[in-house]
């Protein structure tokens, strides 16, 4: 697992959030785990074409948040 820091502008703010890449991944384990203040926020799995889908999300951001940060990742070309 590889950690690195991102950042993503909501609400006119910028806001910081930790990815975790699994790098080794497997089906019961999403590609990217993404955590605000050491609390999961949600997860993605990238698609054959490297576009990222929400894995898992617990409800504790909007999902349109998420989708910004899928969207950061994505710039990232990672």
């Amino acid at each position: 697992m590889e950690k690195f820091e991102i950042s993503v502008t909501i609400d006119k703010v910028n806001q910081h959030f930790e990815v975790r890449d699994y790098m080794h991944h497997d089906e019961e384990k999403c590609k990217y785990e993404i955590y605000k203040d050491d609390q999961f926020i949600g997860s993605f799995e990238p698609d054959r074409h490297k576009i990222l889908h929400i894995c898992k999300d617990p409800g504790m951001v909007d999902e349109a948040f998420l989708h910004l940060i899928a969207n950061q990742l994505e710039a990232y070309h990672i």
